[in-house]
């Protein structure tokens, strides 16, 4: 989006840079089952300015005092966790970027999470693309004076805590298994940390351990990457491991409860230019009349899954269970990543780390690029020049 940026980059993209870029970043760790696109996004600094008030009038509503118990519906009852704590320690907005009446590029929320994302793959993702296209070295996926030795350091204050690296995992149902493994490995290269999968892991009274060489080693941490909502037809599992909703000697990176509370469930109460109209289907008054310019979309889905674009009246009438959905006025993206053949449409992830005792700090980004009709991977399989990317920044 920065002119000048993409000419030059357009103009010097080769299949064959392409293919480098693919090989570096999979390079002594694993193949990457997601489509990474052929270009970042180069982000002008009006659009990261109005990124960065956006993210900050979120933040402002997370931290209000009332936060939790205007949330507590969010948790369902078999999944509430002991042990919660203040504040979840990763926070991520998802922005769809559109167009205003004058033409100017605006930011509009999509999703949130207070759940970690790509927060080990995005900063070799950001240097590998620099290195593969040659880009200048004022270009940087960094916010608020961060470099990637000082994100690392920050990362690993977050996960790691006052705790030795042998004493904290990074947990999943069965991590080696997941799309997201290139992440895990990263992460466990830069930290130290295990890798694990719940069975992995047992408890003795209320500690958890797990075995290496023979010997039963306490966990004092996890970095969770398990979504609880994955695993409520296989709580079998729980014999094998531990129940994680049991009172458990165990601190949580982040705690479990902030998945639910940081989510499509949060998007009703944010008054913001950023956000677009969002309402509880159990507290609409009457169904809009231009109901084509609304989608219905379920709280808790992931990947865009049980999403209705096309909502016709029937079919809000027709849902059961009004309180577990939204229905959220349209989100129009813009074309607004010129690629050799047409436009491309672009969201931005704003990636927050939120250590201990501190403040939320806005590290790094993950972009996505689209042609389809919606964002997700099903949408966009027949095309090039879409897939998971990164915004670059000027310094």
């Amino acid at each position: 989006m920065i002119e000048r940026y993409r000419k030059a980059f357009n103009a010097a993209f080769s299949a064959k840079k392409y293919e480098e870029l693919i090989c570096s970043l999979q390079k002594g760790f694993t193949e990457i089952p997601f489509r990474i696109a052929e270009t970042p996004v180069f982000i002008p600094k009006d659009l990261k300015d109005k990124l960065i008030a956006a993210g900050e009038e979120i933040i402002a509503l997370i931290k209000h005092p009332d936060f939790k118990s205007l949330t507590a519906a969010a948790i369902p009852a078999e999944w509430h966790i002991p042990g919660e704590n203040d504040h979840p320690h990763f926070l991520t907005f998802d922005f769809g970027i559109c167009k205003d009446e004058l033409g100017n590029l605006v930011p509009k929320l999509i999703e949130m999470q207070g759940f970690p994302s790509l927060y080990g793959f995005q900063p070799l993702l950001g240097r590998t693309y620099k290195k593969a296209f040659d880009l200048p070295d004022n270009l940087s996926p960094y916010f608020e004076g961060l470099n990637e030795a000082t994100y690392v350091a920050l990362l690993k204050k977050v996960i790691l805590g006052p705790h030795q690296p042998h004493e904290v995992a990074l947990m999943d149902i069965a991590a080696p298994e997941q799309k997201t493994l290139i992440d895990f490995l990263i992460t466990e290269k830069l930290l130290g940390i295990k890798i694990l999968s719940l069975t992995d892991i047992f408890k003795k009274d209320r500690n958890l351990y797990y075995s290496e060489n023979g010997q039963d080693i306490q966990l004092k941490r996890i970095y969770n990457r398990l979504i609880f909502d994955e695993i409520a037809g296989q709580t079998e599992l729980f014999n094998k491991s531990f129940d994680p909703r049991e009172v458990l000697d165990i601190e949580w990176i982040t705690h479990p409860n902030w998945f639910y509370r940081i989510s499509k469930y949060t998007l009703p109460f944010l008054k913001s230019d950023f956000v677009p109209e969002t309402w509880f289907l159990s507290q609409l008054g009457s169904i809009p009349a231009d109901l084509e310019n609304y989608v219905l979309k379920p709280l808790f889905s992931f990947a865009g899954m049980g999403v209705m674009i096309e909502v016709r009246e029937e079919d809000i009438k027709a849902i059961k269970d009004p309180e577990n959905w939204i229905l959220q006025r349209k989100v129009v993206y813009a074309s607004v990543l010129q690629a050799p053949d047409a436009g491309v449409k672009v969201e931005i992830r704003l990636m927050y780390l939120w250590a201990d005792g501190e403040e939320p700090q806005l590290c790094i980004t993950l972009a996505r690029l689209s042609r389809g009709k919606m964002i997700g991977v099903r949408y966009n399989q027949d095309f090039d020049w879409v897939g998971g990317s990164i915004g670059l920044m000027d310094q």
